[in-house]
């Protein structure tokens, strides 16, 4: 990264300090997972984030991250296949670990 630093992660790649997280931050981690992020991947991204404000906490799981985007961006985003279409995987888990909010607590 040009100009600035990874912040502290752990094993995962998770961030250590969360309000050490910035959009290049994101970006480089994408990129560490072979995405490259779109409007798409941003919406989810800046949803979890104010997620992770409001409730302290990451979604605990999968489903109830599916759950949280259907509530707040409608249907045809709050869906799994979606989902995984944006952030392979464990959508959750790669998602936060992007987003760089803790690692979700029922992800394996």
């Amino acid at each position: 990264m040009t100009g600035s630093t990874m912040p502290e992660r752990n094993s995962e790649g998770f961030l250590e300090d969360a309000q050490a997280w910035t959009e290049n931050v994101a970006t480089t981690i994408a990129a560490e997972d072979n995405i490259q992020l779109s409007e798409n991947h941003w919406e989810i991204i800046m949803f979890l984030r104010s997620f992770y404000k409001e409730h302290e906490m990451s979604p605990p799981s999968n489903r109830l991250f599916v759950k949280a985007v259907k509530e707040t961006l409608g249907e045809d985003k709050g869906n799994s296949i979606y989902l995984m279409q944006l952030f392979p995987g464990t959508p959750a888990k790669t998602a936060c670990r992007i987003a760089g909010l803790p690692r979700p607590t029922n992800c394996l």
